[in-house]
């Protein structure tokens, strides 16, 4: 098993920024891809972003390239997403995953967290 905890969301003005962090434990993940997925009222859980997590590589979707960067600590066992330039439109509860394969867009993970909130006023 492995357990995913996210945290940092919250309200903040379009054009601002947030952290969202996500805590990483249980069985050996090190070869795992962690992704970030998001999910507004009334729409499917989307696709952010997602990393793995031996090389580093990273892929996003592309409503957020550019403005939002994943990346990991591995010493901390942590999964951040850096949100920039947020637009009301990336309001939604924001998930954290992990799966054994890499490069998954679809949100058939094997683990996931419980979710925060992220609202973006404009």
């Amino acid at each position: 098993q492995v357990q995913l905890v996210e945290s940092g969301g919250g309200l903040v003005q379009a054009g601002g920024s947030l952290r969202l962090s996500c805590a990483v434990s249980g069985r050996t993940f090190s070869s795992y891809a962690m992704g970030w997925f998001r999910q507004a009222p009334g729409k499917e859980r989307e696709f952010v972003a997602a990393i793995s997590w031996r090389s580093g590589t990273a892929n996003y979707a592309d409503s957020v390239k550019g403005r939002f960067t994943i990346s990991r600590d591995n010493d901390k066992n942590m999964v951040y997403l850096q949100m920039n330039s947020l637009k009301p439109e990336d309001t939604a509860v924001y998930y954290c995953a992990a799966d054994r394969r890499l490069g998954k867009t679809t949100p058939t993970y094997d683990y996931w967290g419980q979710g925060t909130q992220v609202t973006v006023s404009s």
